[in-house]
Parts: structure tokens; sequence; C-alpha cells
């Protein structure tokens, strides 16, 4: 109890001072406070500022659900929250792909997936946001991780530390700082960092759907002249859509009556389950591309959505940022166990090192993709299907795929394999 109360005191006043303060409560931020807390230990000083945490029983309202791969899942269960979702979360077991028109009276089959990265272990777990929204935060308050209720409004890096100034006007200070705050990042700003990136004048209009018939655990992906229609499996008779559209296209969907915006699902979902209905409250998402020049500067790092966005063509935006959070808490940890500057340049750099490749690497396949399945051009159309017609003939490369989407390729940080920091 007494630890509990001197726990409150901080959340509620200025002067008190951290190892690490990570601005942002959504899953990236949440899920790195838990993996520093699983590597550094019970004595490190940790703390998420958010002004969602004002609300005393704050409960997510993200009506979305994200494919969460092999490595993912790993690193959740090792620092402790997989299990609090466990039995929501739909394994993907398989997995097509069709390149076909929306008149096209058959939709054939170019590359299909097995859904194993190991025997018995699926390549991915689709779970609701919300439901992982809530597991972290209460995984948070548990492992003694101090919620501030405010958003970090400016802050300031020296020698020794960095000093925060959070938005109820109190004062903190850490020896590193990690922006968490999306693709919008104010912390971004400050320090200066520049980022490249365009728009899509795309949308993903995400719903979730009821069916009659099982899904049997299997992903669709219907590569469509205007964007990809994802058909991703939730629990129960239930699926995930992730719908592109352009951007006006989409708006004008939305604003058709429920019955009409039922036939157009229709046309793309197909009958293959039986009938269909909308659970939920469809809306539109703006898709874009964006890269920071930079994921460090001084005493900062930039996590998740900060660092860069990406097409969710291939599921791979919430992956990406929990590789972050896996090769930041892997750097941090092993710093400290040296008596090292956590915060220090030597540290910071390992992790963009780290991170770069492959993020750039993954943004520029999405990128790629996008516009190669948006071209209309019946000669590409078809160089396209005989590309993946061969890589479907290719066991090897098509496990070499599944382990780079699942984050398990090259010499991926500890946590993403399941091992302890």
């Amino acid at each position: 109890m007494p630890q509990q109360a001197e726990r409150a005191r901080i959340s509620g006043s200025s002067g008190a001072s951290f190892d690490v303060v990570v601005a942002g409560g959504g899953l990236a931020g949440l899920s790195l406070a838990l993996a520093l807390r699983h590597g550094l230990g019970d004595t490190a000083r940790l703390a998420v500022a958010d002004p969602a945490f004002a609300a005393p029983a704050r409960r997510s309202t993200d009506m979305r659900a994200s494919a969460f791969a092999a490595g993912a899942r790993r690193l959740l269960e090792t620092v402790g929250v997989w299990a609090r979702v466990a039995g929501e979360a739909q394994p993907m077991l398989a997995m097509e792909i069709t390149d076909s028109r929306l008149g096209d009276a058959a939709r054939p089959v170019f590359l299909s997936f097995d859904g194993e990265v190991e025997p018995g272990e699926p390549f991915a777990h689709m779970v609701p946001n919300a439901l992982l929204q809530d597991a972290l935060t209460e995984a948070a308050r548990a492992a003694g991780i101090v919620l501030l209720p405010a958003g970090v409004e400016a802050y300031s890096a020296g020698l020794s530390g960095v000093s925060v100034t959070l938005g109820d006007g109190a004062h903190v200070t850490a020896a590193l700082l990690a922006a968490c705050d999306g693709g919008r990042s104010r912390l971004r700003s400050l320090a200066g960092i520049a980022t490249v990136g365009w728009s899509y004048h795309q949308s993903a209009i995400v719903m979730t759907v009821g069916h009659e018939r099982p899904h049997e655990g299997k992903a669709v992906e219907h590569f469509l002249p205007a964007g990809p229609f994802a058909r991703l499996p939730l629990a129960g008779n239930r699926s995930s859509i992730v719908w592109t559209e352009a951007s006006a296209t989409a708006q004008r969907l939305l604003a058709l009556p429920r019955v009409l915006l039922l036939d157009e699902l229709e046309q793309r979902f197909g009958l293959e389950l039986g009938a269909l209905e909308i659970l939920d409250e469809p809306k539109a998402f703006p898709l874009g591309f964006q890269m920071a020049r930079r994921f460090i500067a001084d005493r900062l790092a930039l996590v998740g959505d900060a660092a860069h966005t990406i097409h969710p063509i291939a599921g791979q935006g919430i992956n990406m940022g929990l590789r972050d959070v896996a090769a930041l808490a892997e750097a941090v940890t092993d710093a400290a166990r040296l008596g090292l500057d956590i915060g220090g340049p030597d540290v910071l750099e390992r992790y963009q090192r780290w991170r770069r490749f492959d993020t750039v690497s993954m943004g520029v396949a999405t990128d790629g993709l996008n516009r190669l399945f948006g071209q209309r051009s019946d000669v590409l159309r078809l160089a396209r299907d005989i590309g993946m017609g061969f890589v479907d003939r290719l066991p090897g490369l098509k496990g070499h795929l599944i382990r780079g989407a699942a984050g398990l390729g090259g010499q991926p940080p500890r946590l993403l394999r399941g091992e302890a920091l």
C-alpha cells in the first residue's frame, strides 16, 4: 500500500524523476513501457504520459481489429499481456490472394499461404484493438508503471537527462523520452525531425461483419483496381473488413443507407460465407506514407507511427511499431546492464541502425505493391498474376516471405523471438 500511495503522489506532482518517460498511451507506448519493465526490472522508474489517463476508468472505444504477427505475439506473451487477450484472439490459419475486377465472374486464387511459421504456431492472430488496449493499460498499472494523466507539451534535452513539461503544467525528468505519440507526433516536430511522405488519396473503410458460415481462420485479400479489399477472421462467425477506395468514393459509400452499403459490401465480400450483417459503425481512415528522416534526437527515440506510417496493404503497421518496441527495449536494457547511460547517443544510434533498414524496406514494399496493383493495364495485370503464380509454386520462398512478415526474418530482437531480455 505505501508503494501504491507513492505512485499516486508522483503521478499528480511536479519534480518526479524517471528512467524513461513514454509519450503516448496507445498500443505501442504501453507495450514499450511493459517491455522496459520486463528488461529493467521492478526498480526501474517508468512513466507513460497521455491525457486519456485522466479518466478514472479509461476504456478504449477503438472498434478496429489488427493482425498481430507471430513475432508481435511472442513479445506480448513474454511481457505477460497475451494471456489477457488470448481467449478472443483468432488465429489466422490460411491466406488467399486474388487479383480481379469487381465485375469479374470468378476470382481465381493466385497465391495462398499456410498459416504456420512453426509447427502449431500461426503466423498471425486477429485481436480487437480495444481489448488489447485495455489489457495493456491494466498490465501497466499492475506492473507499477506510472500513468501520467497529461500529454507531453515540451521537452529540453541536456547532457545528463531530459526535462519534460506536461500538458497539466507539471514537470518531470528522465534519462530517455520515447515518442509514441502517433503520425502527427508533436515531439517529432519539437525535435526538428523532418519527414518524407505523401497521401495515397485513398481511405480504408473499416468495419466488423457477421456471416452465416464459419471462416475457418482464413484471411482473403482481393486486389481490386480501386485498392485491396481484405477479409480478416475474428473470433466467432465474424470478420474484420479493411476496404480501400479512393477517398471521395469512401465518403460516398459511408453516406449510403445501410442496406445499399451492405449491397456494395456483398459485391466485394462474396457469398461464400452466406448472408452478411454489418455489426458496428463503419469508419474511413485516410491512407498515406510517412517516414521520419531520423528516428532519434538528443535523448529522444521515435517509436511506431511517430517514426513511420505505411499502407495497410500487408497488415504491417502495428507490427512495425512493435518491432520498434522490441529493438528499443533491448538496446536500453543492454545498456543498463553495462552501466551505460540509457539515453546516450550510442544507445539511440544502435536502435536507429537496427530499425532503419527494415522500416524503409517495408515502406518501399507496401508502397510498390499498392501502386502495382492499382495499375489497370491488362499487360501489367497478366505479369503480376504470373509472378504470384510463380511464388505460389516455390514453398521455400513462401516460407521466407511468411517469416519476414511475421517479424522473424534476419536477426530479430530477443522479444520477437519469445526470449527474455
